[in-house]
């Protein structure tokens, strides 16, 4: 594990400053659910599953699970990316991971519900960057679709892992947006409750040949303080005063 007091020193040093989200009628928003999906999430289910139970991640999925619960029931837009793999595309350097097909490629129990819903829009996905994943073989762009046919004004990103598919997918949302190619899109949020990445302790990384060390708590925090660095608002609460449906 990392040492505590390296962690803190990190986040001394890249002070990450948290806003708090309160959800309106007022602001169009759309919730974003990156893979949250049994590889990733639910123990023992994959190559890259927590091969036991991880806070960290359980506390992202139930709060993925209360805020869905919520869109649902407000019949608010979400769009969910499913890893979904090929088996002969294998993904470098990862080994391989949610194939087609497998229960590792679709959503957890406590999201499962999901695929019902009128309001929600799924796209399986078989690269790391969402946004990439988001594009036709014509050129056009399932995402970008959705949030103009939904006139979204802000984006609440939740899912796994904060550094690696949540981050890229929130760089590419943000550069598009900034070019201009995603309107009515104004923000990009994060909510850091909401998001997770995997534990790879350096002890064990440094006894497998080529394997990168990977400390959750403080790579989670790194991907935060890049995304917050490329434009990304950081939340570390999402409210939900009493709401009226549209």
């Amino acid at each position: 594990m990392v040492n505590v007091q390296v962690v803190d020193m990190v986040k001394e040093e890249l002070p990450l400053y948290q806003e708090s989200l309160v959800l309106s009628n007022k602001d169009k928003t759309g919730l974003v659910l990156v893979d949250i999906i049994n590889g990733f999430c639910t123990v023992g289910a994959g190559n890259l599953a927590p091969p036991e139970p991880n806070k960290q991640i359980s506390g992202m999925v139930d709060e993925a699970t209360r805020l869905s619960k919520v869109f649902c029931e407000m019949n608010w837009p979400i769009f969910a990316f499913l890893d979904t793999h090929q088996p002969d595309k294998p993904e470098h350097p990862y080994p391989p991971h949610c194939l087609v097909g497998t229960e590792e490629s679709n959503f957890v129990p406590s999201l499962k519900w999901l695929e019902k819903e009128a309001n929600v829009t799924i796209r399986r996905k078989e690269c790391i960057d969402g946004f990439l994943g988001s594009i036709e073989e014509d050129g056009s762009n399932v995402f970008i679709n959705w949030v103009k046919s939904n006139e979204i004004k802000v984006i609440l990103v939740v899912g796994i892992c904060t550094d690696i598919c949540v981050f890229d997918f929130v760089a590419s949302t943000l550069s598009v947006k900034n070019r201009g190619f995603l309107p009515p899109l104004e923000d990009v949020v994060v909510y850091s409750r909401g998001c997770a990445t995997f534990d790879f302790p350096a002890d064990v990384a440094r006894n497998i040949k080529g394997a990168l060390a990977h400390p959750q708590e403080l790579m989670h925090h790194v991907g935060l303080y890049m995304a917050k660095g490329r434009g990304a608002k950081v939340v570390n609460g999402v409210s939900i005063p009493p709401l009226s449906k549209p």
